[in-house]
């Protein structure tokens, strides 16, 4: 059997991407990937995606997208995909569980995995103080102390994007120098708000058994020294990584490894699409990832009606 439309991944770009294709009639198979729902479901709080009359967390919402683009009649199944040929008209998936998948038009929306410290504490906190994205979760610290790991653009950014809300921001970075532009680095030390923390690493993240991020332990590179650093949230920017690895060269990407695309969702592929954080990796927004799905959508309909 050969899909009209096959859908990889079930994040926000995934379900919008799906809600719109079965509402046009392409009967499209979306294909849920490693984590089902994507980073979203990680969000225990959200308040800035269009339509909410109060805050829900991110697999509450999750959830409501996927059964709007089931009542369609989009169809969900638990699968990944682990490699991809898209030479010819009809495309093909090797997944996990099915086998070989084929499809005359592909939707990618996988999604990026954040990269995480690997320290003790952090994953059970993801969501409970732990957070990969500022922009996301940064209102819920209004007026706390945070710490930001990294020392690049993204951690500047993030920083300073912190500093606006927070009562203090900590910089922590391995080394005694910004990697981030100069311009970036300047900033940051210009600001009152932001104070950083230079040859210090995050050994562990306390206290899962309170429920909530109360304090950091660091650990000095040069001299070793260990202390305790009272905060109330840590946001961890030390890059993503674009889950483009099955792909392996069937279409083309960026330096860093995300999907390249033109006219917004077009890949370098006829008939394969891409939406969300796997070709986006300014934004790292559900309501920027469900526009993106939608367009890709909208796209998938115009090729597969000629």
């Amino acid at each position: 059997m050969t899909h009209d439309l096959v859908i990889l991944g079930s994040g926000p770009a995934g379900c919008t991407a799906a809600l719109y294709a079965a509402r046009a009639g392409l009967r499209p198979l979306v294909l849920e990937g490693a984590q089902p729902g994507g980073q979203l479901t990680q969000t225990t709080e959200i308040e800035n995606f269009p339509g909410l009359a109060g805050p829900t967390n991110g697999y509450d919402l999750v959830v409501t997208m996927r059964r709007q683009a089931e009542r369609f009649g989009a169809v969900f199944e638990m699968d990944e995909a682990v490699g991809a040929d898209f030479s010819g008209p009809v495309k093909r998936l090797e997944t996990l569980v099915a086998g070989t998948l084929e499809a005359r038009a592909v939707i990618l929306a996988t999604g990026a995995s954040a990269r995480w410290l690997g320290v003790p504490g952090e994953r059970a906190l993801i969501g409970r103080g732990v957070s990969g994205c500022a922009t996301c979760d940064g209102a819920f610290f209004r007026g706390k102390a945070v710490a930001v790991v990294g020392g690049g653009d993204v951690a500047c950014e993030d920083a300073l994007f912190l500093a606006r809300l927070c009562a203090k921001v900590w910089l922590i970075h391995r080394r005694d120098a910004l990697r981030a532009s100069k311009v970036m680095a300047d900033r940051v030390l210009a600001s009152p708000a932001i104070e950083p923390i230079w040859d210090t690493v995050v050994e562990e993240v306390l206290d899962p058994a309170a429920g909530a991020v109360t304090a950091l332990r660091l650990r000095g590179v040069k001299d070793g020294a260990a202390r305790e650093l009272p905060v109330d949230g840590l946001f961890v920017a030390i890059g993503h990584t674009p889950n483009t690895a099955f792909l392996k060269g069937a279409l083309e990407l960026d330096a860093q490894g995300y999907v390249a695309v033109r006219g917004g969702v077009l890949t370098s592929a006829p008939g394969v699409f891409a939406a969300g954080d796997v070709m986006d990796p300014a934004y790292k927004q559900a309501v920027v990832a469900a526009g993106a799905g939608a367009k890709a959508a909208l796209e998938a309909e115009r090729f597969l009606l000629g």
